[in-house]
């Protein structure tokens, strides 16, 4: 398959001529309050350095209505529009730098993969509370802020989410005038432009209308990266008690697929290391390594007022979303000659997915009682995923070759000889459908101003109908998952809280990506994850907050070969992670701003062949803190670190360690004027070689050596 050409900006050009070319209203357009459009987002009206913030007051995320943040029973990162901002993050590798408790491996260069509490993920992904599953790599354009809900959160988000999630919360039409246009310059031809036009056009009606475009290439040799996205949203006061919310979004990615560098076959002190090469080596062949992601959304959001103390509020998410990733990678760790050279060793596949998700939730919430308050939810969600799948194995050599590896050069591990792409015996060729129907109801109860707990249960029904495409052999499962959450609260003083909690959720056998359902494996019970947290959250003053949380996360009902007999497979609890994590948000003056975190994690599985290992990506400790200080109203500084103690590239083996390492980034900010700011951020400041994260014990990804992106903002 060959890799699709990235297709003209002339969508993105002509909405933003479009937006640019909107009259600018003489009279003031703001609706009256009550009809003023409501959103999931706090409308803040930014006056001043004293509404920049680090911190987020309130969530309707975790639990699905407005809630502080200090009244939710979990641990919750919140990453803020302004440190998005003042970090330039545009990916969700970005993000999860700076919360504790939470990495990314490196998804095999193709997708997003967090690690939530040593559980890695590539489904749990939403955004605006709608799953957002097929892989790719996200950007953050389109995005207010980003909230990381630790622990397992079925209640809320249905299946998956064995660790926690990850949803992002876009921008969306409302009735505030704003219009911005950003580009960004830097390090290996960094070129990035967006721009942000939101605009009423009468009490009744507003709309806005995001792009971005960017064309890069990094300090990996052969890498480029092209994307572009076009996010239109159109709002609407349809009564006096009615707001409909429209959106349509279409985002294109083509990159490379990168797989970083393997490891070496020798030990030094005990363990294995990646191999010691030039961080911009690559292996394999970049020119025959294409990743392509097309996503096209359309959204609805329904919200009707009955009276203040009862909504009803209904999303539609209807997404098509078309893949493709193709990789001429390092499969093994390189082998050493008798001769004295060394090899490399170089594998290939190709990978395609469609998939159309169509999502509907409905949610119900009202408040009653006087000496006791209740705020409660109900709520439905119904679901239809439909994907094709088709792997292909890259095969050496001329055509009809049988070679699936082949040995190159250490010294120049490309490969550049012929080569072909055809099924195996073993690779897939399916089509699954997968069939939601849910109900939930969770009451949160306000039993005094010291006491508060939350309830909740969630009932999933889960149909999947596989069909193997080769063999024309279908199969079906059906699972029925009970998701309960409690919690409870205590407030010795209004900004304190102290909760404890419990929360479970289930992973049908079918996988996080619906893709593994087998006849063996579908009479199993799905796998179960248990979350124990008791935590305390401290708004030290309303614009700074401290978290601590401990927990404990169980996963069971995971599949294992028996030990008495091999070839039959019973089910095993299989892993346990505990730690501690601490959280810290906001400003600590009105000049200096700051966001740092702390985590102490421990893992292993507890029984099968993995036994007593760690899970990959889970380090004991890692450290991050960031500042931001205004010297005045024109100038700023910005200086952060993250630390993150040695990890395992990979669960099974625990043989490579990737070393710990320090990293310190800086910027400087500077505003010219009220319509233009400046802005320089440098990335490893110190030049430190490390590697950031793997996939497995080969595919290791060296961190990038010291990068500079400039970035200059007009708004008008």
């Amino acid at each position: 398959m060959q890799t699709k050409k990235l297709p003209a900006a002339a969508p993105l050009a002509a909405a933003l001529a479009l937006a640019l070319s909107a009259p600018a209203f003489a009279a003031d357009p703001t609706p009256d309050a009550e009809k003023r459009k409501r959103t999931d987002l706090d409308q803040v009206e930014v006056v001043g350095k004293v509404d920049y913030s680090y911190v987020e007051r309130n969530t309707t995320t975790a639990t699905k209505t407005d809630t502080p943040l200090r009244d939710v029973p979990q641990s919750v990162t919140v990453i803020t529009q302004d440190l998005i901002q003042d970090q330039a993050m545009q990916n969700l590798a970005d993000v999860v730098r700076y919360v504790p408790g939470v990495g990314m491996a490196q998804g095999e260069g193709n997708r997003d993969t967090p690690v939530f509490r040593g559980n890695s993920s590539t489904a749990d992904m939403f955004i605006d509370g709608m799953r957002d599953d097929t892989q790719y790599f996200r950007d953050l354009y389109n995005i207010e802020r980003v909230e990381a809900l630790k622990g397992p959160n079925a209640m809320i988000f249905g299946r998956g989410g064995s660790g926690g999630v990850l949803n992002r919360v876009t921008k969306a039409a409302d009735w505030n005038t704003s219009r911005e246009v950003s580009l960004q310059f830097g390090s290996w031809n960094k070129r990035r432009i967006a721009a942000d036009f939101n605009q009423p056009a009468s009490d009744a009606f507003a709309f806005r209308v995001i792009g971005m475009f960017e064309d890069s290439e990094s300090y990996r040799d052969g890498y480029e990266a092209r994307r572009w996205g076009i996010n239109p949203t159109f709002a609407w006061n349809a009564g006096e008690n009615t707001t409909i919310t429209l959106g349509y979004e279409h985002f294109e990615d083509e990159r490379v697929a990168d797989r970083g560098i393997p490891s070496s076959p020798t030990l030094f002190n005990g363990r294995r290391l990646p191999v010691d090469t030039d961080t911009s080596t690559f292996f394999g062949d970049p020119t025959r390594s294409p990743v392509t992601a097309d996503v096209d959304a359309f959204t609805a959001l329904v919200e009707h007022d009955f009276s203040e103390r009862a909504t009803l509020r209904n999303r539609t998410r209807i997404a098509d979303y078309d893949k493709f990733y193709q990789n001429v990678y390092a499969g093994g760790p390189v082998r050493n000659n008798a001769d004295g050279t060394v090899d490399a060793d170089i594998r290939a596949y190709s990978n395609a997915t469609q998939r159309e998700n169509i999502f509907n939730q409905t949610d119900l919430i009202f408040s009653f009682g006087e000496s006791v308050k209740h705020t409660l939810l109900v709520g439905a969600e119904f679901g239809r995923q439909e994907t094709d799948n088709l792997r292909k194995t890259g095969y050496f050599g001329a055509p009809g070759s049988n070679t699936t590896t082949v040995f190159v050069p250490f010294a120049n591990p490309r490969y550049t000889g012929p080569m072909e792409f055809r099924q195996s015996a073993s690779d897939a060729n399916n089509t699954t459908v997968a069939k939601i129907a849910a109900v939930y109801v969770q009451d949160q109860i306000e039993f005094s101003p010291q006491w508060q707990a939350i309830l909740g249960l969630r009932y999933d029904r889960f149909e999947v109908d596989f069909r193997d495409n080769r063999t024309g052999t279908t199969i079906d499962a059906t699972d029925n998952l009970l998701s309960p959450r409690i919690g409870l609260i205590y407030k010795p003083s209004e900004p304190v809280s102290l909760y404890a909690s419990y929360s479970m959720t289930h992973l049908p056998r079918s996988g996080e990506q619906m893709t593994s359902l087998t006849p063996t494996n579908k009479a199993f019970d799905p796998e179960e994850s248990r979350n124990y947290e008791v935590g305390a959250k401290w708004d030290i003053t309303p614009d700074l907050a401290l978290t601590a949380a401990i927990y404990r996360l169980d996963r069971t009902n995971m599949i294992a070969p028996d030990p008495a007999n091999p070839a039959i497979s019973i089910l095993v609890d299989g892993q346990r992670a505990e730690g501690f994590e601490l959280g810290l948000a906001g400003n600590i003056t009105e000049e200096w701003s700051v966001m740092g975190g702390y985590a102490r994690q421990d893992g292993e599985f507890l029984s099968g062949g993995d036994k007593g290992k760690r899970p990959a990506q889970l380090p004991e400790q890692t450290v991050s803190l960031w500042n931001r200080y205004d010297f005045n109203d024109a100038w700023g500084v910005g200086l952060g670190a993250t630390y993150r103690s040695e990890v395992f590239a990979q669960s099974t083996s625990n043989a490579v360690v990737l070393k710990s390492y320090t990293r310190y980034d800086a910027a400087v900010f500077y505003a010219v004027s009220e319509s233009v700011e400046l802005q320089l951020n440098v990335e490893n400041l110190f030049d430190k070689h490390y590697f950031t994260s793997a996939h497995n014990d080969n595919n290791i990804t060296p961190g990038s050596p010291r990068a500079a992106y400039a970035s200059v903002t007009f708004k008008f």
